[in-house]
């Protein structure tokens, strides 16, 4: 009897799966790619159904026992508790005390636990292949994410506690300041009032010493008596602006290499805002961007080589520019420094969800020959990348609590959006994350000239981050592969920012380093050595093998042809969208 009464619970359970299932499915439009990735998921189940109903079992067996435990509590009796179930304290968002203090809230919590594990063990569980389950992954952490009882006014005990203790003016504020975003179009990360770019973001002195229709060519004034006698150029991402490297005095990394004795310049892109600047394409930015940067600054700072550094997209533009110098046969770059950078694209972490030739097709044909991309599109893109850090956390905090965000430079950069020209964007999506040509020798034709990644035997400098989520740090150590000078690769603690933006002074994180390359990432971690605090230190002691020894630092900036403009940071980077 006892075994016939398992069977039956079996069968239940089962029984439960599927409805549970078929309700997840609901809950994605019919048509939409989520909905087709999860029926695939369902028909991925369906080849091993042992599996499956071991797997279904065993959740609703912890259901019951949280239910189980729930009711004991009400009547006063000791329940037991699942052995998966956690007191919360590990995830932020259920830290406060509120939620164990509250019977009805601490099984909310627990069961949305329960949830997402069940819904992530049934992704890893898919026999499917490996794009079709990066996309279930991603899908499914929206949701999982979105779902989570922390989002929400009636089931979150800390809105609940806050409501009551301010009499309801917590709720009031905070609805106030939903409809103050929804004006916007845009989530408040940040005090926005505490940061001007200029006041006290992007001061470091200097002065703009050229500039076209693309953009501003930014000279720093010299802080030592000697300088290197070759340059840095640096340059910076387009997709959004140069002031992540030049923040506030303490956390700015053009200030720390001008500290160090170099001649620093810095690309300042334009924010594409007027309809006449739509048609730029991927070689302009090559040709009237990073290559006429190297122009001007060897010709201010009167040197036949200069050193130069790019950071994330601004990496693979340097990268592109270097190639199709070398194809040209022109030696104008001594060494490179590569920042949180892609130049093969095969695995391109979550943002290639967003990427397939369907979605490219109907972009081409939008922008694709002339118009803008809005940033606020690509803002959205990358904050869905990490969305209870980036979206979830600031509902909670800005319109469920009414607080005011923190002012934090980082984050007031990060809603700084740029435009983008569409054929430029078009030709970059599809070249590179869809088509993956760059890392091919002669595949991708830039500026009229066939190039190859191997032909730049310069030495490099690579920084990637652990936790990057927009450049993952093993794919950007694929680069080591393609580019065939003395490469040295660094791997920084935290993420894509974070990661790059550490000033030594702060003595915090830590990287690893090695003098040797491995065959493959994992390879090379194992057998890398952790150092405490910042990579910048590291950076720079690489960087003076390639000074070319010292002169007299200038005591005027740019020369008789390129006379300074205005003051840094120029007015291209002052353009908001």
């Amino acid at each position: 009897m006892q075994e016939t009464n398992s069977e039956d619970r079996s069968g239940a359970y089962e029984q439960a799966g599927a409805a549970l299932l078929q309700n997840f499915l609901s809950l994605f439009p019919a048509g939409s790619e989520a909905g087709q990735v999860w029926q695939s998921l369902i028909q991925a189940q369906g080849a091993d159904p042992a599996r499956f109903a071991a797997l279904q079992a065993g959740y609703f067996k912890q259901q019951m026992a949280l239910w189980g435990g729930m009711l004991a509590s009400e009547s006063g009796q000791t329940g037991n508790s699942p052995d998966s179930a956690e007191d919360g304290s590990s995830d932020k968002r259920f830290a406060g005390r509120e939620w164990r203090d509250s019977r009805y809230h601490d099984y909310l919590r627990q069961v949305y636990q329960l949830n997402s594990r069940f819904l992530n063990d049934l992704v890893e569980l898919a026999d499917l292949e490996a794009p079709t389950k990066q996309r279930l992954r991603f899908y499914t952490r929206q949701l999982i994410d979105a779902m989570s009882p922390a989002n929400y006014a009636a089931t979150n005990p800390e809105a609940l506690q806050l409501a009551l203790a301010t009499k309801g003016e917590s709720l009031h504020t905070g609805i106030r300041q939903l409809i103050e975003d929804v004006e916007q179009g845009r989530v408040s990360m940040t005090d926005e009032s505490a940061f001007e770019v200029g006041r006290n973001l992007a001061v470091t002195p200097g002065e703009v010493v050229f500039e076209n229709e693309l953009i501003q060519l930014i000279q720093y004034t010299p802080a030592t008596a000697k300088v290197r006698k070759r340059p840095l150029l640096m340059v910076p991402p387009c997709i959004n602006k140069f002031y992540i490297l030049d923040l506030q005095p303490e956390n700015s990394f053009v200030r720390y290499a001008v500290e160090q004795g170099n001649t620093v310049f810095m690309l300042s892109w334009r924010n594409i805002t007027e309809d006449s600047l739509g048609g730029l394409t991927w070689d302009d930015y090559i040709a009237e961007g990073v290559l006429k940067a190297i122009e001007v600054v060897r010709a201010i700072s009167r040197s036949e080589q200069i050193n130069a550094l790019g950071f994330c997209v601004g990496g693979t533009l340097l990268a592109a520019a270097l190639a199709v110098l070398r194809a040209r046969g022109e030696d104008r770059v001594a060494s490179a420094t590569l920042l949180a950078t892609m130049l093969d694209f095969t695995y391109p972490g979550d943002i290639g969800v967003f990427i397939d030739e369907a979605s490219m097709a109907a972009r081409e044909a939008a922008i694709g020959k002339g118009g803008i991309l809005p940033g606020k599109e690509l803002a959205f893109v990358f904050s869905a990348l990490r969305a209870n850090d980036l979206v979830w956390s600031y509902v909670v905090n800005n319109y469920l609590k009414g607080k005011t965000p923190d002012a934090f430079d980082i984050l007031y950069w990060n809603a700084d959006s740029t435009n983008l020209p569409g054929p430029m964007y078009c030709w970059y999506v599809r070249n590179m994350y869809l088509e993956n040509k760059l890392r091919e020798p002669g595949k991708l034709v830039t500026c009229g000239v066939p190039v190859d990644l191997g032909a730049i035997r310069l030495p490099t400098y690579i920084l990637a981050t652990r936790e990057d989520h927009i450049v993952p740090w093993k794919t950007a150590y694929l680069s080591t592969r393609h580019l065939k000078g003395d490469t040295r690769f660094v791997l920084g603690a935290s993420g894509h920012v974070a990661g790059v933006i550490n000033p030594p002074a702060k003595k915090r994180r830590s990287y690893w380093k090695s003098d040797r390359l491995s065959a493959d990432a994992d390879e090379w971690l194992a057998g890398a050595e952790e150092v405490g605090g910042s990579w910048w230190p590291d950076w720079n002691d690489w960087l003076q093998s390639f000074s070319g020894g010292e002169r007299a630092a200038p005591k005027k900036l740019g020369n008789a042809k390129f006379k300074p403009i205005e003051p840094a940071p120029g007015r291209y980077v002052k353009v908001r969208v």
